[in-house]
C-alpha cells in the first residue's frame, strides 16, 4: 500500500464533453499528428458520431448520415478517415476534413465492430450480428460528383456528392462459419496479418494469409471491450508494460486481461474484479489500469499495474462506463458513459490542455460543446 505522500494521486477536475443526446458506448482517440495534436472520435446512439479535438474536447463536427444507433467510430492511422459501425445494417467512411461521406459498406444486419490495420488507412474490418469478419478495400475511395439540373434543365456537373457504397460481395470473409455469436469488438494487432475478434466470452485470433482461425481463449464472462492499448512511438520505450508493442485489454466478466507482443498472443497479466467490468484501457508507460464499471455502478477506478492496489475512484459518470481510452501521448484519459457524457481526466503534471498547473490542478469544469 502507498504510504508516501508523493505517491497519492492528485485530483484533477475533468473535462465534461456534452453534445451527445443518447448513451456513448464507443470512443477511440487518434495517433499523434504534426505538432503533438490528436483527436477524440465518439460513437453514439442517437446515431451521430462527433468528433472532437483530443487535447480539450472542443467539438470539430458531427458525422450525419447514419439511421440507427452507432455502436463504434474509429480514426484512420493518418486520421484522413473515420469509420462508423452501425445498427441501420451499415458501416461507413467519413472524410475527417470535410465531413463528408465517402462510402457506405453495406451489410445485412447490424453492425457493431470496426477496426483499421496498425499502419493502413486503406482498409476496414468489420463485424456485428451477421457473425462474419470481413475486410474491405476502400482504397481510392472517393465521393462522386452528381449531376444537378441547372435553370434551362440540363444537367450539368455540380459539387453535390453521391458516396460510393460497396456491398458485401466484394469483401473478404475471415474464418467463415466460426463465430457463434455476434461480434462486438475487433482489433488490428501490430502484426497486419493478426485479427482478433472479441464475440460473446470468445477471444479469437485469426491469421489473414490463410483466412483461418488460429488461435481462441474463453474468457470469464461476456466481453465488454476489447481495445489494443499503445501510446505514440515518441513516448515509448522498451522499458514499458508489454517491451514497447501495443497491449490488448480486454474486459469480460468480474476480470481483465492484458496480452502483449506483435501478435498479442503473450499473456502479460489477469486481473479478478469485486465487481463486473464494461471496459478497461491501459497506460504502458504510467502503468496504470483504468477499469469502467458495468451496471447498477457507474464509476471508473483506477489501479496501480505492479500490485494492482486501487489507487483512484472516478465519480462524476451517472451511468455505466461504457469505454476507456488513453490518449496518445498518454496525458490523459477519456471515459464514455450510459448517460451521454464523455469526461476527460488528467493524468500528467503540470499545464496540460485546458487544465493548469500546480498541486490543486484546480480548474472549472468546461463543457466542450
Amino acid at each position: 500500500m502507498a504510504t508516501a505522500t508523493t505517491e497519492v494521486p492528485r485530483q484533477y477536475v475533468p473535462l465534461t464533453c456534452h453534445g451527445h443526446s443518447r448513451p456513448v458506448p464507443h470512443i477511440s482517440f487518434s495517433p499523434l499528428e504534426k505538432d503533438d495534436v490528436y483527436y477524440l472520435i465518439s460513437a453514439c446512439k442517437d446515431n451521430n458520431p462527433m468528433l472532437r479535438d483530443g487535447q480539450t474536447g472542443d467539438w470539430i463536427g458531427t458525422f450525419i448520415g447514419h439511421k440507427g444507433a452507432v455502436w463504434q467510430a474509429r480514426l484512420s492511422p493518418d486520421a484522413s478517415t473515420a469509420a462508423t459501425a452501425s445498427a441501420d445494417f451499415t458501416a461507413k467512411i467519413w472524410d475527417t476534413h470535410t465531413g463528408e461521406l465517402l462510402c457506405t459498406l453495406q451489410h445485412d444486419h447490424i453492425v457493431r465492430a470496426v477496426a483499421y490495420p496498425f499502419e493502413n488507412s486503406s482498409l476496414v474490418a468489420t463485424g456485428g450480428y451477421e457473425k462474419k469478419l470481413r475486410i474491405f478495400d476502400i482504397a481510392g475511395m472517393k465521393p462522386k460528383p452528381a449531376p444537378e439540373p441547372a435553370a434551362n434543365g440540363n444537367n450539368v456537373d455540380a459539387a453535390a456528392i453521391v458516396p460510393s457504397t460497396i456491398p458485401t460481395s466484394l469483401a473478404f470473409e475471415i474464418g467463415a462459419g466460426t463465430h457463434t455469436a455476434f461480434i462486438k469488438c475487433i482489433v488490428w494487432t501490430k502484426d497486419p496479418n493478426i485479427l482478433i475478434t472479441a464475440s460473446d466470452n470468445t477471444l479469437r485470433w485469426f491469421d489473414l494469409r490463410t483466412r483461418s482461425l488460429d488461435r481462441e481463449e474463453v474468457l470469464d464472462g461476456e466481453i465488454g471491450s476489447c481495445e489494443l492499448c499503445a501510446l505514440a512511438p515518441e513516448y515509448t520505450s522498451k522499458s514499458d508494460i508489454g517491451d514497447g508493442h501495443p497491449v490488448l485489454a480486454v474486459a469480460a466478466g468480474k476480470s481483465v486481461y492484458f496480452w502483449g507482443g506483435l501478435q498479442a498472443k503473450t499473456e502479460l497479466k489477469r486481473m479478478k474484479m469485486n465487481h463486473k467490468v464494461a471496459s478497461v484501457a491501459l497506460d504502458p508507460r504510467g502503468r496504470k489500469i483504468v477499469v469502467g464499471e458495468d451496471k447498477p455502478a457507474t464509476w471508473a477506478r483506477v489501479y496501480r499495474w505492479d500490485d494492482e492496489s486501487e489507487i483512484d475512484v472516478h465519480k462524476g459518470h451517472h451511468g455505466p462506463v461504457w469505454s476507456v481510452a488513453f490518449s496518445p501521448d498518454g496525458k490523459l484519459y477519456a471515459t464514455g458513459s450510459e448517460d451521454g457524457t464523455i469526461k476527460m481526466w488528467k493524468n500528467c503534471e503540470g499545464f496540460y490542455g485546458l487544465w493548469r498547473g500546480g498541486a490543486s490542478g484546480g480548474v472549472a469544469e468546461r463543457s466542450a460543446e
